[in-house]
């Protein structure tokens, strides 16, 4: 078995992916430094980079064999100096660590086009396509109204998919405030439950300000969100947290408005586990 890192086509819900589909995921938030295009082909390419520059996507395991077919799609024969790609061995970052997994990188600089700043293939056509609605998985204070209106874009969070489950996270304070820990998603095989909203590209715009995006405190990214009817809505947007700290309690306001968000909406249970792990880490309720 190998390990595979992958930032294009065959990531998941992607054009490829059904060559992956039957592998496991080790990390759906995954990342290396490196450079990221668009060859204006459909798909993306990147280069190897210095340590400032990143690239996100998911990282496999997968068997020899596969990389026949992968090989071939990404147009790879051992030793040839004529490749479209280069099979080479990265250091990949994930919650869990880092892992040392192949990549497939740009053997040519014609392909090398329009370059991807944000360093996310799925994120870049998100913003380049700017689709009139979308669904927005919410798990902190952003499940409450009251910093919406305050902001007078509560009309962008009006309409409410219902409770959903994000499968494979827990939520956690990790994301270091000056007066304490604010919420995040860590990919460490737990759940988190939270409001799905459909909002109007406006309030992606919205919330890309709101947390953060661009004074790099969250990275939105795309997750899959279980109903209680059974139906899973994919692609959802959320946001998870770039460099992330020792768990530390949040103010009191900021995990009242957790809580006045999560009351009587999400499952009693998740709401006594917040109320317990606020505790946890010393907060009076």
């Amino acid at each position: 078995m190998y390990k595979l890192f992958v930032y294009g086509t065959l990531r998941k819900h992607e054009k490829n992916h059904f060559l992956l589909e039957k592998n496991s995921c080790l990390a759906q938030q995954a990342w290396v430094y490196g450079e990221l295009y668009d060859t204006g082909l459909g798909y993306p390419t990147m280069k190897g980079s210095d340590l400032e520059h990143k690239v996100y996507g998911e990282l496999y395991e997968v068997k020899s064999e596969q990389f026949k077919d992968l090989d071939e799609l990404e147009d790879f024969i051992p030793g040839d100096e004529n490749n479209l790609y280069n099979r080479i061995e990265l250091n990949i970052h994930t919650d869990s660590g880092i892992h040392k997994a192949f990549v497939y990188v740009s053997n040519r600089d014609d392909l090398l086009g329009k370059p991807i700043v944000h360093g996310d293939w799925k994120l870049n056509r998100l913003m380049e396509r700017k689709p009139e609605k979308i669904y927005y998985f919410a798990y902190g204070s952003c499940m409450d109204m009251e910093r919406f209106k305050a902001a007078k874009a509560d009309q962008f969070f009006r309409t409410i998919r219902g409770v959903g489950l994000l499968k494979g996270y827990s939520m956690k304070y990790v994301f270091p405030g000056t007066d304490g820990g604010r919420a995040d998603i860590v990919e460490n095989g737990g759940e988190t439950e939270g409001i799905l909203y459909e909002i109007p590209y406006e309030g992606v715009e919205y919330l890309f300000q709101r947390e953060g995006f661009y004074g790099g405190w969250y990275r939105p990214i795309f997750v899959d969100i279980c109903l209680p009817d059974g139906k899973t809505i994919t692609n959802a947007l959320t946001f998870h947290v770039y460099n992330k700290k020792e768990e530390k309690a949040p103010p009191l306001h900021y995990a009242t408005e957790i809580l006045r968000g999560a009351k009587g909406r999400l499952s009693d249970r998740y709401f006594a586990q917040l109320e317990e792990q606020l505790k946890g880490l010393g907060l009076k309720i």
